[in-house]
């Protein structure tokens, strides 16, 4: 049987530009190890439970094109928890996705902050700041947020440093023209 890292090198070697390596069952395997890990679990539990909820009201408001509606509740959630990673990770999202980038990057820095740069929240922290600095050109903080995201197990910092490495990237078109030849047999005299 494959471990979950056998299936993300098969993932990145069949689908490389599968931005997050959708793998089925990983998902639930990285949530089992955040919860082993019990990033939650020195808040008061029914406090944490509204705390969650209005997270999760932010992110529908967010997916549905409310974002002002969801930075109130992520602003609401951080109220009640300030000393909560999430919700500054949450609302930083939100920030970026109405441009205010600086106001993102100074909640992406107090959630690195609160989870000490361990866990899954650092793990997004650190993706969507790699993100924000290569837009604005700053490959190489770019490059150290995705490797530190790359070394929580995010897949997709990880593709990010494939495509920043133009070495790798070459590699991995052979590699893609190799298997489409494999593949399909009667495409090997058309190059």
């Amino acid at each position: 049987m494959a471990t979950a890292k056998d299936r993300a090198v098969l993932q990145t070697i069949f689908n490389p530009n599968t931005p997050f390596g959708v793998i089925p069952g990983l998902a639930e395997e990285e949530e089992a190890a955040v919860a082993v890990q019990g990033e939650d679990g020195a808040f008061a539990s029914e406090l944490l439970e509204q705390v969650k909820d209005l997270e999760l009201q932010g992110v529908l408001a967010a997916e549905s094109g409310d974002v002002n509606t969801a930075l109130e509740r992520f602003s609401e959630a951080i109220q009640l928890l300030p000393e909560r990673a999430s919700g500054y990770n949450n609302r930083a999202q939100a920030l970026r996705l109405k441009g205010v980038v600086a106001g993102a990057r100074q909640d992406l820095d107090t959630a690195l902050h609160l989870s000490r740069g361990t866990g899954c929240v650092a793990c997004q922290c650190f993706v969507q700041r790699g993100l924000i600095n290569q837009l604005q050109g700053h490959e190489d903080d770019a490059r150290q947020d995705f490797e530190r995201a790359a070394s929580l197990g995010s897949a997709f910092a990880r593709h990010q440093l494939v495509l920043m490495n133009p070495y790798s990237a070459l590699c991995n078109q052979m590699l893609l023209e190799m298997m489409r030849k494999l593949q399909n047999p009667d495409l090997q005299g058309s190059n």
